[in-house]
């Protein structure tokens, strides 16, 4: 009873330090993973082998091989070169260049992480809107929105993706065939209601339209020959990811053989690539996986798993529609990373007690993805728009940014929780 008491109180306070931003994330987390330990070593709960039997490797081979391929492709030029089309296709528009960076982050989110994303699309965004005359602030607002929406889409796409699918046994094609449709079918509405928080938009003057035409896309390539070798890399790994029922891969091992081909391929720097790495990132996780490991060794995952199977009954498509918004509403004011990492051991616990639990992961999901979005501190791709919007000379507050993104979560998730019904009531039938 100690331990459970303990391990709660360490899990709780790890949890409010992250929330008030005491230290940087990576600091709280691995100061709340020594901690657990050591309690764990006093009580006699929780060992040092269990907390490195806790981590899930699965998960960081497949983040540390995609961020690595990934800083390898921006090193290109690929992205910039995107967004410099995105410019000139928005004929000086701003709701056409809405529309168009918009749909570029929502693709890229996809396949690259929501971080990574803004801080490759968001600098040239500023550029763009500078050489347009246009307010950068709403068009960072609705990127940071859409790329969360987006990485919601694949197993790839989203760090809570990743620990889920590894967790759960879901596939790449299962994220395919679930997610993406939601997504796909959320995408517009989501989009709609983004630009109705811009305010009216009237037609472009003849200045702008010419400005956006004249935008150049000189050298927006850096690397012509290693882009080609990425783009086959790419290609080669997610055919892999979507083979991944046949060919018997562990999804985190393709990723780590894709970086590696592409190593060898490319034979970069290394020390700048890995400088490229978001180690914090990597290091965050395995803390939490740690203090999660903790909690379930002191038998609280399994007593709060008991509970909820109590709850839940029956009602399993009932129960995850209620996750979906329980989640998106905890997701708003705490990372959804470590409400994920809470949440996974205790969904196990239903499934080990016979609960078909599958509609619970991809609600989880679901609501984790699109509910980070209502406010500032609810993603990291939140706070780096905030960031690039200030270094631009623009403050965004806290109701601001819940004024452009706040009706938007609403109404994406609510979009989400309709086609996951549909989804899951064909299933059923």
């Amino acid at each position: 009873m100690t331990a459970a008491w303990v391990s709660s109180f360490i899990f709780i306070a790890t949890l409010v330090l992250l929330l008030t931003d005491w230290a940087h994330r990576t600091i709280v987390a691995w100061a709340g993973a020594a901690a657990m330990i050591a309690a764990g070593l006093i009580l006699g709960f929780y060992t040092q082998h269990q907390a490195l039997a806790s981590i899930d490797f699965n998960t960081l081979g497949l983040l540390l091989g995609m961020m690595m391929l990934m800083a390898m492709l921006a090193q290109t030029g690929a992205f910039e070169h995107l967004a410099v089309l995105a410019a000139r296709g928005s004929r000086g528009s701003s709701w056409r260049l809405l529309v168009l960076l918009g749909t570029v982050t929502t693709v890229v989110s996809m396949f690259l992480n929501n971080l990574t994303v803004i801080a490759l699309i968001g600098p040239v965004t500023l550029k763009v809107a500078e050489k347009l005359r246009i307010n950068a602030v709403p068009l960072l607002i609705a990127e940071a929105v859409l790329s969360n929406i987006g990485g919601t889409a694949t197993l790839i796409g989203d760090p809570p993706n990743t620990l889920i699918g590894s967790a759960a046994g879901l596939t790449f094609n299962s994220f395919l065939f679930v997610l993406l449709p939601i997504v796909a079918v959320a995408f517009y509405p989501t989009l709609l209601t983004l630009h109705h928080a811009l305010g009216p938009q009237v037609d472009a003057p003849p200045e702008r339209t010419a400005t956006a035409r004249a935008v150049t896309l000189t050298d927006s390539i850096k690397d012509p020959a290693a882009l080609r070798k990425l783009l086959v890399v790419l290609a080669l790994t997610i055919t892999l990811f979507v083979l991944q029922d046949f060919v018997r891969l562990q999804i985190g091992f393709i990723a780590f053989a894709g970086a590696a081909l592409a190593l060898a391929l490319l034979r970069p720097d290394p020390e700048i690539l890995i400088k490229e790495v978001e180690w914090n990132t990597i290091l965050f996780f395995i803390c939490l996986f740690i203090i999660v490991g903790g909690l379930e060794a002191a038998g609280v995952m399994k007593a709060v798993a008991n509970l909820l199977a109590g709850l839940i009954g029956p009602h399993v498509l009932l129960s995850a529609v209620l996750l979906i918004w329980v989640a998106a509403v905890l997701s708003a004011v705490v990372d959804n990373i470590p409400f994920v990492i809470a949440m996974i051991p205790i969904i196990k616990q239903l499934e080990a007690a016979g609960l078909a639990a599958e509609p619970l992961w991809w609600a989880l999901a679901l609501g984790a993805g699109f509910g980070g979005n209502s406010t500032p501190i609810g993603a990291s791709a939140n706070i780096l728009a905030i960031s690039l919007c200030e270094r631009a000379g623009q403050k965004i507050t806290f109701r601001q940014w819940m004024s452009y993104a706040g009706l938007a979560t609403v109404v994406s998730c609510a979009v989400g929780t309709v086609v996951f019904l549909l989804i899951f009531g064909l299933i059923k039938s």
